[in-house]
């Protein structure tokens, strides 16, 4: 089946531009365009789309609105001349963020993107799951700046009220997030949570017990409610 795409501009020759690039792609197709963000509401109650190619300075509605207003969301990827809603956009989870004019090169990275999301998140073959892990990364929102950071770095993430502090090799970053929402977007065969604060690596695990697991140099709880879905992952 086609990845199925909706395109979302008032302006009409960025519209053609990203039908054009998106009409060279043979596992794409369109599958709708609207001219602005209350056209586009309507037509993703009623249609199934994989990515919204999204605008954002439009009349009316603007595009962060739109995300906002939404139950449920495809993988959006913003298209926009302004630079300055890239912190916003990334807060609330977008794929990518596309500076106009956009180039069919910088089309192809935002499409690798959702590729790489769809093995993290699908069954897929494991060594597609594995090169693709090997690429991931998240942008986290840090002393007003986003922070780059690759999946394969992460040892464990601990909640702290609002925020959640993200643990790599020589460095830690707190970000303003919860825990469960960190918890639904990593892949959950390589990341578990054991406890209400702590969400770990699989793959950096060293030892553990029944009260207790050893990640790398760091000795964190297993929560009661938590040690079956560990167990359950380890044993995967």
């Amino acid at each position: 089946m086609k990845i199925q795409c909706l395109i979302v501009d008032d302006e009409p020759p960025a519209r053609e531009l990203l039908t054009s690039y998106i009409e060279k792609m043979d596992d794409m197709e369109i599958t709708g365009q609207c001219g602005n963000a209350l056209e586009a509401f309507a037509f993703l109650q009623k249609n199934p789309v994989n990515i919204l190619f999204l605008d954002i300075q439009m009349p009316r509605m603007n595009g962060l609105e739109l995300i906002k207003s939404l139950q449920e969301r495809p993988r959006i990827i913003l298209t926009t001349a302004y630079r300055e809603f890239a912190v916003e956009g990334f807060e609330l989870d977008v794929l990518d963020y596309l500076v106009k004019p956009i180039s069919f090169e910088r089309f192809l990275k935002s499409i690798s993107k959702f590729h790489q999301y769809n093995i993290l998140k699908q069954p897929a073959a494991v060594e597609n799951k594995e090169e693709a892990f090997e690429k991931a990364y998240m942008y986290f929102k840090a002393n007003k700046e986003l922070v780059k950071i690759f999946l394969k770095e992460i040892i464990y993430i601990e909640s702290i009220k609002d925020y959640v502090k993200i643990i790599t090799p020589g460095r830690s970053v707190i970000t303003y997030q919860r825990i469960g929402y960190m918890e639904e977007k990593l892949p959950e065969n390589k990341f578990v949570r054991i406890h209400k604060s702590y969400i770990i690596s699989v793959d950096k695990i060293v030892s553990y017990n029944n009260e207790e697991v050893n990640v790398q140099s760091f000795s964190l709880p297993i929560g009661r409610n938590y040690k079956q879905q560990f167990l359950r992952v380890l044993n995967a």
